[in-house]
C-alpha cells in the first residue's frame, strides 16, 4: 500500500503553492511522499514565508517565483522542471493547479457583473489552469511519460453560486476542462482529475467566512469546515498510483455540504418533522 502512495523519483509542480493554505499543504504532503516539488507562486516573499520552512526541514522543494497566468511564467516553470530533472534524475509526473480564487469584492448580484469582472475571474480560475495543464501535458508527451494532472474546482462549480456567478461558472468550466482533457490524454497514460473543496479553513476563506460553529453544524453534514490537509489528502490520492484507474473525475471534498437540503436541521433531520418523538427516534438510528 505504501508503494502506491510513493512519489519517489517524480517531479510534481504545484501552481499556487505560496499562499499558506491548500497549495502549501499539497507541497508538503507530496514532498513527504517522496516527490521533488516545484512550488510556484507569483511572489517570492510568499514562497519564502510558507514554502521555505519545508525546505529547511529537508523536504525536496524547489521554489519558482513566476506568474502562471502568462506564457513567460509557464516557460519559467518548465525551465525549472527540466533543470530539476537534470540535477536529480527525477522525471516529471504531476501538476496541481491551485492558483486562482476570488477577492471578497467579486461577490455581487449577477445583474452587476461587468465584462472586466467576468474576464478577470475566468483568467484566474480557468485560463491559468488550462494553459498550465496544456504545457505539462505537452512536456509529458514529449518525454513519453505517464502523469497526473489535478485541478482545484469548487463546490461553487458543482452547484449554484448565488451572488458569485463568474467564480462559480469558471469553476464549473474547470470540471468540463478536466473531463475533456482526460479523454484526449488517456491513451498517453496522463490522468486528469479535479477536486471541488467545500468551505475550508484557509486565510483566503477567512476574508469572507466568519467563525460560526453553530452555522457550520447547521449547514454541513459533518458539522464542521474542512482543513487544508484534508483537501491536500484528496489531491495526493489523485496524484498517486492509488488512483491509477481514475480519470476525468471531480472529487467533491466538502464534508457533505452539498448533501444538505435547506430544510435539514443541525442533526441532519428535517425541520418539517412536527413530531419530536419521531425526530428523536430517527436521530438515534
Amino acid at each position: 500500500m505504501d508503494d502506491l502512495l510513493n512519489l519517489d523519483g517524480r517531479i510534481v509542480v504545484v501552481s499556487g503553492a505560496g499562499g499558506g493554505g491548500i497549495g502549501t499543504t499539497v507541497t508538503e504532503l507530496a514532498a513527504a511522499a517522496g516527490a521533488t516539488v516545484v512550488a510556484v507562486s507569483r511572489r517570492q516573499d510568499n514562497l519564502d514565508q510558507h514554502v521555505g520552512p519545508l525546505a529547511d526541514k529537508g523536504l525536496p522543494v524547489v521554489t519558482v517565483a513566476a506568474d502562471a497566468s502568462t506564457d513567460e511564467g509557464i516557460a519559467a516553470v518548465l525551465d525549472a522542471v527540466r533543470s530539476t530533472a537534470g540535477r536529480t534524475g527525477a522525471r516529471l509526473h504531476g501538476l496541481v493547479n491551485i492558483a486562482g480564487g476570488a477577492a471578497p469584492s467579486t461577490w455581487m448580484p449577477s445583474t452587476r457583473v461587468t465584462r472586466d469582472d467576468w474576464r478577470a475571474l475566468f483568467a484566474a480560475n480557468l485560463e491559468t489552469a488550462f494553459f498550465m495543464s496544456q504545457a505539462v501535458a505537452v512536456e509529458l508527451r514529449s518525454e513519453g511519460s505517464p502523469g497526473s494532472i489535478v485541478s482545484v474546482s469548487s463546490i461553487s462549480g458543482m452547484n449554484t453560486a448565488p451572488f458569485h456567478i463568474a467564480y462559480g461558472t469558471a469553476k464549473a468550466a474547470v470540471v468540463a476542462m478536466t473531463r475533456t482533457m482526460a479523454v484526449e490524454l488517456a491513451l498517453d497514460g496522463i490522468r486528469v482529475n479535479a477536486v471541488a473543496p467545500g468551505v475550508t479553513e484557509t486565510a483566503a476563506s477567512a476574508t469572507y467566512v466568519d467563525a460560526d460553529p453553530e452555522r457550520d453544524r447547521q449547514a454541513i453534514a459533518m458539522g464542521r469546515r474542512g482543513t487544508p490537509r484534508e483537501q491536500a489528502g484528496a489531491i495526493l490520492f489523485l496524484l498517486s498510483d492509488l488512483s491509477g484507474y481514475v480519470t476525468g473525475q471531480t472529487l467533491l471534498v466538502d464534508g457533505g455540504l452539498d448533501l444538505k437540503w435547506s430544510h435539514l436541521a443541525a442533526d441532519n433531520t428535517s425541520l418539517f418533522l412536527k413530531d419530536e418523538s419521531f425526530r428523536s427516534t430517527i436521530s438515534r438510528l
